[in-house]
């Protein structure tokens, strides 16, 4: 997510802050080119003028100019100002009182919204303990009533449908209703989509909007269509009205011009940004957070909270007692593996750790960690615990086994090596830190 922008971003203010003395014309320089870098990444032209404005006049009232650390205080100003562009204050929903809340789904055809409204009830069922019931009032698309069901028992959510009926709003009904009956206190209304922004398409949002009189209307948009997403947020306002929006698609696009310019155009709030394949790539919008992201700033509680979400916190300490012993085996190191993959893609891991985690680890093929799996899973259980003993004729083995070369085999096993010593070295030192403690 913002992987180009916040490169560019990135640069631009290592190099401010290697100045001793920024002059005005060092910082109208630093700003044309972080105009460059917003407008290529889709950024409104309005959106991104403003914003260097905003920036310029604070560094030069402000007299950073003139102060010890001229180069460190405008990556602060630009950290504020990009926060405010975003939203200032995360904005995640509300839907308490009387149950059940309805929320409303809109957007085109593509946009994500079948596999939104999966993954907004599965956050709903493990963040907010609520139970959701997903309603399929998209009739237009033949697939879409399928496909909302398969997700929606996945996610673990009640699902309902007509498949008889021919208007919407008697299926939207039909499912308030019986989340009234059955205790349900969620109730997400997948409606249909088009291949752009039509008439017939408004009049039948808006008669499901009447009827259902949702808590909110969420107008879900493509992310990867930077600009023309905006086109058709102002459309739908225009046309229909709606809440908030969530953006999907955020881990394919480079360039983040549709949330950086979408508070500013609409004037409505980002409550989840779309990232990943899984049920759970379902990301609140935290504002500050995304301005710490782009400005290579990092996103150290995210990254504590998926830890969190993902390593148990009583294995948490075994496998510190291990390190302590320096006794950790390629059994543990495989486990470590598999654990650091269902934190998510590992690109989205690195870009969370503040500096140029990410940049340092663009080499990071995510292939690598399975084969590294493969490998230790071919091992016999004697052999995770000494990999001294795998010699060349084991060796050969394991690599049929795993579907992998002999050297794939002799790398892992030096890697594991080279880890081993670190552990013994940090062992004498008696600081060894425990990452993932709650």
């Amino acid at each position: 997510m913002f992987d180009k922008l916040s490169g560019r971003l990135s640069g631009i203010f290592d190099r401010l802050r290697g100045r001793g003395v920024v002059g005005e014309n060092d910082l109208h320089e630093a700003m044309r080119e972080v105009r460059r870098a917003l407008l290529e990444a889709d950024v409104s032209v309005r959106v991104a003028r403003d914003f260097i404005e905003k920036v310029s006049a604070r560094a030069l009232g402000e007299k950073v100019l003139r102060s010890l650390t001229p180069g460190q205080q405008i990556v602060g100003i630009v950290f504020e100002e990009m926060t405010a562009l975003l939203g200032g204050e995360s904005a995640l929903p509300d839907w308490g009182g009387r149950a059940p809340a309805v929320v409303l789904l809109a957007g085109l055809q593509g946009s994500g919204k079948t596999t939104a409204a999966a993954r907004l009830g599965f956050w709903a069922a493990r963040k907010r303990g609520m139970r959701p019931l997903l309603a399929a009032c998209d009739l237009q698309r033949p697939a879409a009533i399928d496909q909302l069901e398969i997700l929606a028992d996945r996610a673990g959510c009640g699902f309902h449908c007509d498949r008889g009926a021919s208007d919407p709003v008697e299926v939207a009904g039909g499912a308030i209703r019986r989340a009234a009956q059955e205790m349900y206190d969620l109730v997400i209304l997948d409606t249909a989509g088009r291949m752009h922004v039509d008439q017939a398409m408004m009049d039948q949002l808006k008669a499901v909007r009447t009827a259902a009189a949702p808590r909110e209307t969420v107008l879900v948009l493509d992310g990867l269509t930077g600009q023309d997403a905006l086109n058709v947020a102002v459309e739908f306002e225009r046309a229909a009205g709606y809440d908030s929006a969530i953006l999907t698609k955020m881990d394919g696009d480079s360039r983040g011009g549709a949330a950086l310019s979408f508070r500013a155009v609409t004037g409505k709030p980002v409550r989840f940004a779309g990232t990943g394949e899984g049920l759970d790539g379902l990301e609140p919008f935290d504002p500050r957070r995304m301005a710490g992201r782009i400005l290579g700033m990092g996103d150290v509680v995210g990254l504590v909270e998926k830890a969190r979400e993902t390593v148990d916190h009583e294995e948490a300490e075994k496998l510190e007692r291990k390190l302590r012993k320096a006794s950790f085996t390629l059994e543990d190191f495989a486990d470590q593996l598999r654990r650091l993959r269902k934190m998510g893609p590992i690109q989205d891991i690195l870009a969370m750790i503040p500096g140029n985690a990410l940049q340092a680890g663009a080499g990071m093929d995510p292939v690598e960690f399975a084969r590294m799996e493969a490998i230790i899973s071919s091992m016999t259980p004697h052999e995770r615990l000494k990999p001294e003993t795998i010699d060349g004729s084991r060796r050969k083995r394991i690599a049929r086994g795993s579907g992998t070369t002999v050297r794939d085999v002799n790398r892992l096993l030096r890697e594991f090596r080279t880890m081993q010593t670190m552990l013994k070295r940090v062992r004498k030192t008696g600081r060894l830190p425990s990452l993932f403690r709650q």
